[in-house]
């Protein structure tokens, strides 16, 4: 009998040193993941506008050498971005929360894109995710994705001398229309978080947050 409980024993204890090693080794995932996260500025680009994003990755190219022209707002062609340097590189930016994916629209708009500006290579570049249909429409079209993991390790490579912070809060979200009133969205502070408010405060009070998808 005594056998037969040191063999439970040992048994119980070999497990129980399995989970606290699992459990010591998803600890330090962790911390190194939020270290990594903090470092590369990302809580700042989910932030952001899809103006904001445009700028950031422009002053992050323009540290690699190269010469970026952020595209018009409207009338773009489908890239937001054109990179000069030994190739054209025409970029479009997706800005977008995490819960929200980016779809193949975005390959198909960047891939006509490359062909309007005479580019080398076509990239989507966004802080979020893409759907599987975004990803199979870029292999087949020689595309280049770039989601928020590749996007985090680049920038931590890089370094950049303009942080992710300081584009939020000195360069100004594109401007915006009050959908209750019409009036323009200015941006403004409050406890430290920047969000749009209505022009025509206090008699019109909706907010808004600058990041809107």
């Amino acid at each position: 009998m005594d056998k037969v409980f040191q063999s439970v024993f040992y048994l119980f204890l070999i497990i129980l040193l399995f989970k606290l090693s699992q459990f010591a080794y998803r600890v330090l995932r962790e911390r190194k993941y939020r270290e990594e996260l903090a470092q590369s500025g990302m809580p700042y680009i989910d932030k952001m506008d899809g103006r904001q994003f445009e700028f950031y990755l422009q002053a992050l190219f323009q540290q690699l050498g190269y010469n970026i022209q952020v595209t018009p707002s409207s009338g773009d062609f489908g890239a937001d971005l054109v990179m000069k340097g030994k190739e054209k590189i025409v970029i479009q930016a997706k800005r977008y929360s995490a819960k929200n994916r980016v779809s193949l629209s975005a390959v198909q708009e960047v891939y006509a894109a490359k062909a309007y500006y005479k580019a080398n290579q076509a990239w989507v570049v966004t802080n979020s995710y893409f759907t599987k249909q975004a990803k199979e429409l870029a292999a087949a079209c020689d595309v280049t994705l770039v989601d928020r993991a590749d996007l985090q390790k680049f920038i931590n490579e890089v370094n950049p001398v303009f942080k992710p912070r300081e584009i939020f809060e000195n360069i100004t979200p594109e401007l915006r229309k009050c959908p209750k009133c019409g009036r323009n969205l200015i941006v403004r502070d409050g406890n430290g978080t920047r969000f749009f408010g209505c022009s025509s405060f206090p008699s019109c009070r909706h907010t808004e947050k600058i990041n809107k998808q």
